[in-house]
């Protein structure tokens, strides 16, 4: 559907200027205005009344030919398509598909680069070593959590933190990340959360005295609740 602008020369005095200047002209001016190209411009003039009067399409002509008077209205359409997304929503341009077949034989892309120089996914060696350590870290996971009983008091000892006294409430795999995991509710608000993640509760606790951290950071034994004297004053 083409572009209407509806706000264009809400005024258009008849001055000598105005009645004697060339169509063309005129629509090379309107163009610096609405962005719509001249060749692409359907114009139509409207009374003060904004009644429809007549179609401005003789590029001959001058504008004092036609009945434009002090007030009237110039209603622009723009056909070229370029107010009405055509040429920026990239959801209506048709795009080039390639099958993973062809594409995987092209000796100029970015995959066949990757495999020449060996980078990333594209290293077995390296792969292979990464997927080695993360399933030794996997494991070792499982087996300190093994150990770990809900319900235990525990010690939380992550790097670049203060260690964390609290009690163990959830152990198992969860939504949020892979692997497995340790929910602790701490003595102090020194958490992220109240037990729950992205709208999915493992345990209850108040807010800022949950957390969830990996086995091998929490040590289980006896570490008694402080009383921090919170309830006297």
């Amino acid at each position: 559907m083409p572009y209407a602008d509806e706000y264009l020369f809400k005024n258009v005095q008849t001055s000598i200027n105005t009645i004697f200047i060339d169509f063309c002209v005129f629509q090379s001016k309107l163009e610096l205005v609405t962005g719509t190209p001249a060749s692409c411009m359907d114009l139509q003039l409207f009374s003060v009344s904004d009644k429809f009067l007549q179609k401005l399409d003789d590029n001959e002509a001058l504008l004092g030919s036609y009945a434009v008077d002090d007030d009237c209205r110039i209603h622009v359409i723009d056909r070229s398509g370029a107010q009405t997304g055509e040429f920026t929503d990239l959801s209506k341009v048709e795009k080039y598909e390639m099958a993973e077949d062809a594409y995987d034989k092209r000796t100029d892309s970015a995959r066949s680069f990757l495999k020449k120089k060996k980078v990333g996914r594209f290293n077995e060696e390296e792969s292979s070593r990464r997927e080695a350590e993360q399933a030794k870290r996997e494991e070792e996971e499982k087996t300190a959590s093994a150990a770990i009983a809900v319900g235990s008091r525990c010690q939380v000892h992550v790097a670049g933190q203060p260690t964390k006294i609290g009690t163990v409430m959830f152990v198992g795999t969860a939504e949020f990340k892979p692997g497995y995991w340790v929910g602790v509710k701490y003595d102090e608000p020194l958490g992220k959360n109240d037990g729950s993640v992205s709208g999915k509760r493992y345990f209850e606790c108040q807010a800022k005295y949950g957390a969830f951290v990996k086995p091998t950071a929490v040590t289980v034994g006896d570490f008694p609740e402080e009383d921090y004297g919170l309830d006297e004053m």
